[in-house]
């Protein structure tokens, strides 16, 4: 919230409306129609510039009626949404803004502004310091003018209907002295990529490029941009070795290259960055092992690796990283006919919350330093080919959340201290070799949403305590902020996903699997009747009890779960 000292040019009885137009999380971020015209040394208001304002409002189209003079700020007109949307602002830029002599802050992001150019006044206005015109539909010629702007530290364009073909409003960029950001998302820029180690970006700290087609190898211009601290080239088809000289950039802290055609290995000198808190190279081409200098970037906190053609095993040196809490390593592919050995001098004590190493060729025991990762709360190990039972050494992760450990060659008893994980939200064991009895303890894991047990060796009777999960009572239940909360949902750009089956069909849930209550207990050998307490949990979604050797009558209570999509009972005894 901003402070009061903020709006001096508000009376009282604007200050409801304000309040009012703030009650909620989507209007708190507009916080629209914002700007102060008073002088930057003088509580009083100029009367023309208030007079301008007006003449700007009236030159827009506001089919929600948002905008108001009673919402005024210091310097700064935020007129910018954080995605499209039916309340975007329309019709025409006014000239009435060259007015606005103290304006710094322009955003217009998002809005639709039909096809219309960017108006070249904006170009004289010498004060303004930051503009953002992404996705708001302009048209047309970017104008070069533009390039007068001699105050300005931040620009965003792109994702409208703009003509980026001419190169004198790139070239024009490099008359920016003070530029700092720049954030230039799908703008055509595959012509101009040789053009950059002509442009005057030495002051840049912030160069975003994604979705660019720039389909050549990487420039090794960018890394004569030692002041960068944040590059995202994501998305462009970029081809090649990731360069060596990556090193030159010594304040990067932020690197996404994810989503290209980068063939070769991750260079070792990578590891001297020792900045680098978020690296994000997924959906790559490159080779080889992880490089052990990686162990070097002790600030690093996110490491995305995945979808790429990586081989080896994970570096012991990933161990020393205590500030590491994300690690997605995903389908590295196997270093010799036996599968690659997990690492198992690997020694974590640090703030891990996330362990994602699924779609791997990764054998042998899941080893007993997992323990050690004491924040541990999203545990992911499927699709590889892990053998031997689930460590007794995770029983101290009492945080855990989420434990994925499907499509494994993993074996042994479901152990009885799962259920002294109160947190755990989700429980995939599918397609391994578990054997004896579904423990009781289970039931005791009143946040449980996901029991997926299926293609194993299970025997013994179903548990008549299912009904007291509390989490699959009621799709109602406040379960989602517990999910956000538990597996760090909300923190990566990269949410939590699971393969699930359902309907016969495996799909991927991502932001609707808070929301999914699933029982999946099929092709097993349980034994008995089929309790009457499993149809007591209201809420699930899905129930597949099939392909076992089940008794009995069918409950007649199962027809009474209301929300219940899909229900499997074939191939039983009953």
């Amino acid at each position: 919230m901003l402070p009061n000292s903020c709006f001096p040019c508000l009376s009282s009885a604007s200050t409801p409306a304000i309040i009012m137009r703030n009650s909620n999380s989507i209007m708190a971020f507009l916080f629209l129609a914002i700007l102060n015209l008073c002088k930057a040394n003088s509580m009083a208001c100029n009367e023309k510039e208030k007079q301008a304002l007006l003449r700007f409002i009236q030159a827009l189209t506001d089919p929600t009626k948002r905008l108001s003079l009673g919402l005024l700020l210091k310097t700064v007109l935020n007129l910018g949404i954080p995605y499209p949307h039916s309340y975007a602002l329309g019709g025409e830029i006014s000239a009435a803004l060259l007015e606005l002599e103290h304006l710094k802050f322009l955003n217009l992001r998002f809005n639709d502004f039909g096809g219309a150019p960017i108006p070249n006044f904006l170009g004289s206005m010498r004060s303004l310091t930051y503009v953002n015109l992404w996705g708001a539909s302009f048209g047309g010629l970017i104008p070069h003018q533009l390039g007068n702007l001699s105050s300005l530290r931040h620009l965003d364009l792109g994702g409208g209907i703009l003509d980026f073909m001419d190169v004198h409003w790139f070239a024009s960029l490099s008359l920016l002295s003070s530029l700092s950001e720049l954030c230039l998302p799908n703008c055509q820029l595959n012509n101009m990529i040789s053009s950059l180690g002509y442009v005057n970006f030495t002051s840049l700290t912030v160069l975003c490029l994604p979705s660019n087609n720039l389909s050549h190898n990487m420039p090794n211009c960018l890394f004569n941009f030692s002041s960068l601290w944040s590059l995202d080239l994501s998305d462009n088809s970029l081809k090649g070795q990731i360069l060596s000289t990556i090193s030159n950039l010594q304040n990067l802290y932020h690197l996404n290259l994810s989503v290209n055609m980068l063939t070769g290995r991750i260079p070792e000198s990578l590891g001297q960055l020792k900045h680098l808190e978020i690296v994000l190279l997924i959906s790559n081409s490159s080779c080889g092992p992880i490089p052990s200098q990686m162990g070097n970037l002790s600030s690093l906190s996110s490491l995305y690796l995945g979808n790429d053609k990586l081989n080896g095993t994970l570096p012991r040196s990933l161990g020393l990283l205590s500030n590491l809490v994300e690690l997605s390593t995903k389908q590295l592919y196997r270093r010799n006919d036996n599968g690659s050995k997990f690492c198992k001098t690997l020694k974590v004590e640090g703030l891990w919350t996330q362990l994602q190493i699924g779609s791997n060729y990764l054998s042998g025991k899941i080893p007993e330093f997992i323990g050690s990762l004491l924040y541990l709360k999203a545990f992911h190990l499927h699709n590889n080919s892990f053998s031997g039972g689930i460590p007794l050494s995770l029983r101290n992760c009492t945080s855990l959340g989420l434990i994925d450990l499907a499509k494994n060659k993993l074996t042994g008893n479901i152990p009885s201290w799962i259920g002294e994980r109160t947190h755990l939200m989700v429980l995939q064991l599918r397609s391994s070799e578990f054997f004896g009895d579904i423990p009781q303890q289970i039931c005791r894991l009143s946040y449980l949403i996901e029991l997926d047990l299926p293609n194993n060796r299970l025997s013994g009777s179903i548990p008549r305590c299912l009904n007291s999960i509390s989490a699959m009572a009621t799709t109602h239940n406040p379960i989602e902020d517990k999910f956000n909360t538990v597996v760090d949902y909300s923190y990566s750009r990269y949410p939590e996903h699971l393969l699930l089956v359902i309907k016969g069909r495996e799909s991927k849930y991502s932001r609707i699997l808070p929301l999914v209550r699933i029982v999946d207990l099929s092709c097993n050998n349980l034994s008995g009747g089929i309790p009457t307490e499993i149809s007591s949990p209201f809420g699930l979604q899905s129930s597949n009890l099939s392909r076992n050797q089940l008794t009995g009558r069918i409950p007649q209570k199962i027809a009474d779960i209301e929300y219940l999509e899909s229900r499997d009972l074939s191939n039983l005894a009953l």
